[in-house]
């Protein structure tokens, strides 16, 4: 979708956080991030303090610097293809069509390296190239007022292929419901976001928590099941 094709809501938005402008002239942000939670207990994985990310903002590709022990680096590689690879850029460990290894019964109680690469891959490229995911090829949105649906294709590494996102008055990105399939199909969570702040030319939410949606769609106050805190980016 071409800038002259942004309806005017979701121009307000995408300024709110920068602008198009801007982000289109963005190859990469370096990440500095903590994130800790239920799920991590659940999924017997270490949490993480101050990890270093590379993303990509034009497609699905994440370095996880330092992970999973020093020197090393887990590496999603578009939608299909995880890898771990040690300091000089060979390849350790690799995974094909990592999402559909989610459906063997151990990860119910405990993901390996790689199945905590593919999730964290993906899901902070998800969450650091919003609202600007939008305009991808193959995503479709409506928007509702400060309410927008949006629909994945298939063959994109996200939560789920419907999500909806919440918007305050000024653009700011309130509140992401989706379902997070790769942990379970009941999995349906709140991430709510606050605390902004500018990096470089953008502006992004610093401190997300994600908790279970409840029957009516509501937040329920526990357990937080991810805390994640972004404590630096630098668009590049």
């Amino acid at each position: 979708m071409m800038s002259t094709d942004v309806p005017d809501r979701l121009r307000a938005i995408l300024d709110a956080h920068g602008g198009l402008d801007y982000w289109r002239s963005l190859s990469h942000l370096d990440v500095e991030m903590s994130a800790w939670g239920f799920l991590f207990k659940a999924k017997r994985v270490t949490p993480l303090s101050h990890a270093r990310l590379t993303i990509s903002t034009r497609a699905p590709e994440v370095v996880m610097h330092d992970f999973p022990s020093p020197g090393r680096q887990a590496v999603l590689r578009g939608p299909d293809r995880v890898e771990i690879r040690d300091g000089s850029g060979e390849i350790l460990l690799s995974r094909d069509n990592p999402r559909a290894a989610f459906r063997h019964p151990r990860r119910l109680v405990k993901w390996d390296a790689l199945d905590f690469t593919y999730f964290s891959g993906y899901a902070m490229w998800g969450y650091l190239t919003l609202p600007f995911l939008l305009l991808h090829p193959g995503i479709r949105y409506e928007i509702r007022g400060n309410c927008v649906e949006v629909r994945f294709p298939p063959e994109m590494p996200v939560h789920s292929q419907v999500q909806r996102l919440y918007f305050d008055d000024s653009g700011r990105l309130l509140r992401h419901d989706y379902t997070a399939e790769v942990v379970g199909g009941w999995a349906r969570a709140a991430h709510l976001c606050r605390d902004y702040r500018q990096f470089g030319g953008l502006w992004a939410p610093t401190t997300r928590r994600v908790y279970p949606r409840g029957p009516l769609g509501r937040p329920l106050p526990g357990p937080t099941l991810v805390a994640l805190d972004i404590h630096d980016v630098r668009p590049r």
